[in-house]
């Protein structure tokens, strides 16, 4: 019985993640999946989520008080709509907040940071197929259409950019799977969601790929320098990694004649009238998606200012979205609770060879890459933010990497056995 309720957990967690993932969205299999469909997903997520950290509410007691910050930042972002100028909308949204936070405090709670990343790894896999399937059985769904992208996979995330940012987080959780004895499915894993994320003909995440392994690869090769220099020298290449991540993925096509908009495909115009209206409201922001909601004149405005008179969905940029909806303290929270996770997980890479923990680094790195010309923070049902939180969660739970797999296993069979 014990193992039937285990698989159940595990079938949960991978139909969460990949609900988060964006698989089920309007452009992506919910072109073709009945809307009450998607919906009953949603809730039955969103409920289980909620019943399941009730149930198991001594841990998440504790890892509660072992985040302020970041639980600050979700009430923050959950309480908006009451100063929100769209505060039907924001509120509407609210639940994307509670959804999001909840399923990460059950995923770090339930699970070893081991079973977390072979859990993540399944998920991406049966995405990557799928994704096969609808673009060669179902091209309305799997390959873009328009103009502008014609003949670029989509797969089942709407979007090939999507596709390319999905794949390459599998593919780096596949190369750092820790399995012993089957490495074949890891190395097989790896190479097959590599070739998908080129299908998507994503430049950035061909770039983003290349700057995360070549960052673990010096990460790897000058860690035993000491532990100051090898944070300096992190610190410095993730600095230097989004300054080559921004120049590589736009202006090459300008030195190559390749005819891209010399302002970041009109992303700056865009951030120019974020910064600008940030300043109006820069402790609170404007309330989670307020600044791009529907008919919002803001992004009208930005419409207007790129020329093209389309309304962008958000701001291409992961920390100015953040700062727009939640203001200056908001974004200080992220980046305060970001950094303190990055340095605990800097340290437990350090001291150790098991390659979990290093994924957990490469994650960290392709967190803070991929939010430079994209939105993956707190925008609508995020895998990237989950993930960020559970991460948070975990490595935040006493002596990481050692007692807590251990004590999660035996809380598991304790609360088997009592059921």
């Amino acid at each position: 019985m014990n193992k039937f309720l285990r698989f159940g957990e595990y079938i949960f967690i991978i139909l969460g993640l990949t609900f988060f993932s964006g698989a089920f969205g309007i452009n992506s299999l919910g072109l073709i999946l009945p809307s009450f469909l998607i919906t009953l997903v949603r809730f039955f997520i969103l409920g289980c989520s909620t019943i399941l950290i009730c149930v198991f509410w001594q841990s998440t007691i504790k890892i509660v008080s072992r985040n302020i910050l970041l639980f600050l930042l979700s009430i923050i972002a959950f309480f908006s709509f009451i100063w929100s100028e769209f505060p039907d909308y924001t509120l509407s949204n609210a639940r994307d907040i509670w959804m999001m936070t909840s399923f990460s405090l059950y995923f770090a709670s339930r699970f070893s940071l081991k079973e977390q990343i072979k859990l993540v790894a399944y998920t991406l896999l049966i995405g990557g197929i799928l994704s096969i399937l609808c673009a060669l059985g179902l091209p309305q769904v799997g390959k873009h259409i328009t103009a502008e992208h014609t003949g670029a996979w989509k797969g089942i995330y709407g979007h090939k950019n999507s596709l390319g940012s999905t794949m390459l987080l599998g593919s780096l959780t596949c190369f750092y799977l820790p399995i012993n004895n089957f490495k074949i499915f890891k190395y097989f894993g790896f190479g097959f969601l590599f070739l998908l994320m080129l299908t998507s003909t994503s430049r950035t995440a061909l770039v983003l790929f290349g700057l995360i392994l070549l960052i673990m690869f010096i990460y790897q090769r000058f860690r035993w320098r000491g532990k100051i220099s090898v944070i300096l020298l992190d610190m410095g290449i993730l600095v230097l990694g989004c300054f080559t991540l921004g120049l590589v993925s736009y202006w090459a096509e300008l030195l190559t004649g390749l005819g891209r908009d010399p302002t970041l495909t009109g992303r700056i115009p865009i951030w120019s009238v974020m910064i600008n209206r940030l300043m109006e409201r820069p402790w609170l922001g404007f309330g989670r998606g307020a600044f791009f909601a529907p008919h919002s004149p803001y992004a009208i405005e930005v419409g207007q200012v790129i020329g093209s008179g389309w309304h962008p969905p958000h701001g291409h940029n992961g920390f100015l979205d953040l700062a727009i909806d939640f203001g200056l303290i908001g974004l200080s929270l992220f980046l305060i609770t970001y950094f303190t996770t990055f340095t605990q997980v800097l340290k437990q890479a350090y001291a150790t060879r098991k390659p979990e923990e290093l994924w957990l680094l490469a994650f960290m790195f392709f967190l803070i890459l991929n939010n430079i010309t994209e939105s993956l923070l707190l925008y609508q049902t995020n895998l990237y933010w989950v993930l960020f939180l559970t991460i948070a969660f975990t490595v935040n739970q006493v002596k990481f990497g050692k007692e807590m797999p251990e004590k999660i296993q035996i809380s598991n069979s304790s609360y088997f056995a009592r059921r």
